[in-house]
């Protein structure tokens, strides 16, 4: 591929309702969009690419943020392509791979490559990943509820969609009493908690007790890098710990396979930095009988359906944390919509790429900064 043009977007897309968890807020989705056009085949044609970095505003979620993200892709990485465009979807990825620092911009132009490259030649991005076309199933997220009514009034309403598992945000002060009482309406439904590293290894009586609730699995209770102080806990626990924050890196997930650490991982496109080091990373697990899922921030559509694409790989053995379009946002920026069927699954559109469309007026409507670079 010889890329001509890269564009910039920067998106914000009101949430629903704040995406709450234990360690802050958010009320806007920020999203910075790559758009890359490259020849086509034919004497005159222009082929499209698009990719998604997608940091939460602020710095609680992640240490990257929309400003961060998009300095990183203007003032480097933009250049740095372009000074030499010329190059295969491979070579581009292993490139980005090998750059240290900021994983959402790097998982967002790379996204936009393979999507390029999977226009180019007219295929399907699930086939370049080596994934088989299936139907992804989908988890509802559920973050801290201002009351136990209301969540137990969502629980209720994702249950009536058809979500194939509920995922609850706790917190400290914040845990064994919601499970419980989650448990006491619905009984022996999925369900599995998130913790967001919120907890220490001495708080370790809390997982005991949500270990005797029966749940799928206890999703990164410890900081990020407590990878030996899981390892201890885990050996305590029959339920499996999933690890998420932990797992943002091949070296990370290497120690965590060798100490014990988890029993599941969680993936997210986003946090490794893009497809290709995602897709190692699902690789890792499954030589070691690890199964994974695929997580979100949560995206926009284009971030959203290229992770659904890696989740056909076969190791992604758990429901995704990627849900319909309009569960989180007011609007999105691709067309048809994610949408999720009445028995819980998410089912790909044919199509080159990623099969779903960019539209190009939602993203004017919703852009508040753009920057345009050329070769």
């Amino acid at each position: 591929m010889r890329i001509s043009s890269l564009r910039l977007h920067w998106v914000r897309i009101p949430f629903h309702e704040p995406f709450r968890i234990s360690s802050g807020e958010v009320s806007l989705k920020d999203a910075v969009l790559i758009e890359l056009q490259a020849d086509g085949r034919r004497a005159g044609e222009k082929v499209t690419g698009w990719g998604e970095a997608s940091p939460m505003a602020g710095a609680f979620y992640s240490a990257e943020t929309p400003e961060s993200t998009w300095d990183f892709l203007c003032k480097r990485l933009a250049l740095e392509m372009l000074a030499q465009p010329e190059r295969s979807a491979e070579e581009f990825a292993v490139w980005l791979a090998e750059i240290p620092g900021e994983p959402f911009a790097k998982a967002g132009l790379e996204g936009a490559v393979w999507d390029l490259h999977c226009q180019k030649i007219s295929k399907p991005l699930w086939a370049i990943l080596g994934g088989r076309k299936r139907p992804i199933p989908s988890g509802a997220a559920i973050g801290l509820m201002a009351t136990l009514e209301d969540l137990l009034d969502r629980v209720e309403k994702f249950l009536r969609l058809g979500y194939r598992r509920i995922k609850i945000k706790i917190a400290p002060g914040h845990d064994v009493a919601l499970v419980r009482a989650v448990r006491q309406r619905f009984g022996d439904i999925p369900l599995m908690v998130d913790a967001n590293a919120a907890y220490h290894l001495k708080d370790a009586l809390v997982f005991e007790e949500l270990d005797r609730l029966g749940l799928m699995m206890i999703e990164q209770p410890l900081a990020r890098d407590a990878i030996s102080e899981h390892a201890e806990l885990q050996s305590r626990l029959r339920t499996p710990i999933c690890l998420d924050e932990s797992a943002d890196n091949l070296k990370s997930i290497s120690e965590i396979i060798q100490l014990g650490s988890a029993r599941i991982l969680n993936i997210k496109v986003q946090r490794m930095g893009g497809l290709w080091l995602a897709g190692q990373a699902h690789d890792a697990a499954k030589a070691v009988g690890i199964p994974c899922w695929l997580g979100t921030m949560p995206e926009l559509g284009i971030a959203s359906a290229q992770g659904l694409h890696l989740a056909t790989l076969p190791n992604f053995s758990f429901p995704s944390d990627v849900e319909a379009s309009s569960r989180w946002y007011a609007d999105d920026i691709i067309t048809p919509l994610i949408e999720v069927s009445k028995d819980g699954y998410i089912s790909l559109p044919d199509g080159p790429g990623m099969g779903y469309q960019v539209d190009a007026a939602k993203v004017s409507r919703y852009r508040i900064r753009q920057a345009e670079f050329c070769a």
